[in-house]
């Protein structure tokens, strides 16, 4: 066990039900992986599934789509996993995992999950409830898609953002690059560029490479509302 499979184990969700000695006896199966920015973690078809744990970084969460373009499904970050819904189904979800960032993770192979959930069922628990999120985002999402339009869909992901507050400036910072915002929302990047600028003249907010200053929250909370 390293310090690396130790901290993977004791901040994410998934195992914080468990005690501290419950938690280094999960963090045995831990397996320490490091890759560089823009190097793959889980390609879809291999052949020995992981759940995997992010330390430090982030991964992107993608699919090929028809057209051959990849499609964002969501950007991991320190204490997100995946590999949950693979395990539980017992089929490939066909999803692509690459290092967004330099990253630090911790993977545990699904035949030493099956012994883990058996010897303690609160993983289970942890993880069907995981699954049931995801299952929340995607309506959601697709519900978005389906009823609003881009500008709607920009602000809301902009809205729900996490925001720093430093002297007296509201702002919040795209995790990803503008391709990939735009990939995750249905949108193509040229969209989101004019709906930002569109934002921007309207003076509501400030954009400064990924760094956006929400300069009237209040107006664009009615600017999410559906026209």
């Amino acid at each position: 066990m390293t310090p690396t499979s130790h901290s993977c184990v004791s901040k994410v969700p998934l195992f914080a039900t468990l005690g501290p000695r419950q938690q280094l006896e999960v963090a045995r199966f831990a397996n320490a992986v490091s890759r560089k920015a823009g190097e793959t973690l889980q390609a879809p078809g291999d052949a020995d599934p992981v759940l995997m744990v992010v330390h430090t970084g982030a991964v992107r969460v993608s699919r090929i789509i028809a057209n051959g373009q990849e499609q964002l499904v969501r950007l991991l970050e320190p204490g997100d996993f995946s590999g949950e819904i693979d395990f539980v189904t017992g089929r490939p979800s066909g999803q692509h995992l690459v290092a967004e960032t330099d990253v630090e993770v911790c993977q545990f192979r699904h035949r030493d999950l099956s012994a883990l959930v058996q010897a303690y069922p609160d993983i289970a628990l942890q993880m069907l409830q995981a699954v049931t999120g995801r299952l929340v985002e995607a309506e959601r999402a697709l519900t978005g898609s389906t009823h609003t339009d881009a500008l709607s869909r920009v602000v809301h992901y902009l809205l729900e953002l996490p925001r720093t507050h430093t002297g007296g400036v509201t702002a919040v910072y795209l995790p990803t690059t503008k391709r990939n915002v735009a990939s995750l929302l249905g949108i193509s990047p040229e969209t989101l560029s004019r709906r930002l600028r569109q934002l921007g003249t309207s003076g509501l907010i400030t954009v400064d490479g990924s760094r956006i200053v929400l300069k009237d929250v209040e107006g664009l909370t009615a600017a999410a509302s559906p026209q």
